[in-house]
């Protein structure tokens, strides 16, 4: 890549940054900026696209840092309250919208083929909060409703990111090597899981045990952290298995193992109230104290987030440039009316679905519904078909569609997020619904968002 190419590209970070704040005033997001950036430098710079090597290499690395980093903050035991909302929109509603995207995708598109239509549908299925982080932030809307959008985004992208790989793979594959394929596939599969369950677990205990025996410095905890999903994905690559199943699986191996105190057994006094702000756990004890606990998970996790930040905003100005490098497939009546379709009724009418009996009022479930934003995860997975799939009619309409939904969901859930929290929140305040009310843990920023520091799953960091 040229080298004006990314002080240009830094340039406009530090702009992004400094106006940040008015910008999203006036619902302006970092994916709107970015992608309109890389628009920009894709007709004058770079018409003939991005480099295929650079796209799938930043891609990646992206996609799997945001596994990593979704999977590793979401800790089970403080979701108990929306447990089941999540179970029924990950387990039931993510198959139901891909089914769903899947038969519109071949009625559509009918010369795409079987798997590039599974492509599409799962291409498109995962959400991003990050596109409505004003929803998700927003106090006005009920902390339970914020949470589910914040953990269904942050898991689906992770649960369709085999199904997506899969259907690249097949789209490659020559008549006769199905068999062969889907024995690959397993087999991949099989190595991710495992490779992502022992690689965190040793990690997230390693870091655990050095930290207790005061063996490392606390500060430089968030730069371990930061590798674990780099040795995950690239050290499963590298014994051929899935990567980004290793990277996903692998961040709630490591939360879980880091976790829980070595060293402090079960039922100490102090081992809860170690981990509040503020405590002197960790901070200079005397030989022979308490050991310290662990710090905040989300603190551990702060560097991952970070540099999973700029790299998104990287993706981003990508997406743009490959889009004008693609502006033949984007915006065709194809294309779009499945674009609108996917963000309305193919995401809208299985949310509905599967929410039936939980006792959730008809405007929440609208709410839910639509805002489920098609975001980095979409983005990244387009790029690696434009970098995985040979050029086409078929190819080529697919990925158009992937652009048009992610563009139009950057524009219409950015303009909407923040009025429609105000008005739902308004709504909640007269109607007080009892199930939306319910207590639950407040949700983090999410992928970016600039509204001040992330905060953690228990309130935020403490203070330095």
């Amino acid at each position: 890549m040229p080298a004006s190419a990314v002080a240009i590209f830094a340039v406009v970070v530090v702009a992004y940054v400094s106006q940040s704040h008015r910008l999203e005033r006036v619902h302006v997001t970092a994916p709107i900026v970015f992608t309109a950036v890389g628009a920009v430098f894709g007709l004058v710079v770079a018409r003939a696209g991005a480099d295929a090597t650079l796209v799938r290499g930043l891609a990646e690395g992206t996609l799997a840092l945001v596994l990593f980093h979704d999977a590793a903050q979401v800790q089970p035991r403080q979701l108990r309250r929306e447990a089941g909302l999540c179970v029924r929109l990950l387990l039931l509603g993510l198959p139901l919208t891909m089914l769903a995207g899947f038969v519109t995708a071949r009625l559509l598109f009918p010369d795409a083929g079987v798997w590039l239509a599974l492509l599409l549908a799962a291409a498109l299925a995962p959400t991003d909060a990050g596109l409505g982080a004003a929803t998700v932030l927003h106090p006005a809307v009920p902390a339970q409703v914020r949470r589910v959008l914040n953990v269904e985004s942050g898991l689906n992208d992770g649960l369709a990111t085999p199904v997506v790989l899969f259907a690249i793979a097949a789209a490659t594959t020559l008549p006769g090597e199905e068999v062969a394929l889907e024995e690959s596939a397993l087999r991949e599969l099989a190595i991710g899981l495992l490779a992502g369950i022992l690689l965190g677990i040793a990690c997230g205990r390693l870091l655990s045990w050095a930290f207790h025996r005061r063996l490392v410095h606390a500060d430089l905890l968030p730069v371990a952290t930061l590798a674990v999903p780099l040795l995950t994905y690239y050290g499963s690559v590298a014994l051929h298995g899935n990567g980004f199943v290793a990277a996903f699986v692998s961040g709630t191996a490591f939360a879980a193992a880091a976790g829980r105190p070595i060293g402090v057994r079960p039922g100490r006094a102090g081992a809860e109230a170690a981990l509040e702000p503020g405590h002197p756990a960790g901070s200079g004890h005397e030989a022979g104290s308490e050991p310290p606990a662990m710090p905040r998970q989300q603190e551990v996790l702060q560097l991952v987030e970070w540099v999973s930040v700029i790299l998104g905003y990287a993706v981003w100005t990508l997406f743009g440039v490959v889009a004008v490098a693609h502006l033949g497939q984007v915006f065709t009546w194809p294309g779009l009316l499945f674009a609108v379709l996917s963000l309305t009724v193919l995401r809208m009418a299985p949310v509905a679905l599967v929410l039936l009996g939980t006792g959730l009022r008809r405007r929440t479930v609208l709410f839910i519904g639509w805002f489920g934003p098609r975001g980095l995860a979409s983005v990244v997975f387009a790029l690696l078909a434009v970098e995985s799939l040979s050029a086409g009619p078929g190819p080529g309409a697919v990925i158009g569609a992937i652009a048009t939904t992610v563009l139009l969901s950057v524009v219409l859930h950015g303009i909407t997020a923040d009025p429609w929290a105000r008005a739902y929140g308004r709504w909640v305040s007269v109607e007080r619904p009892s199930v939306e009310l319910a207590g639950s843990v407040e949700p983090v920023a999410g992928r970016g968002h600039p509204r001040g520091r992330p905060r953690g799953l228990a309130g935020g960091l403490p203070s330095r």
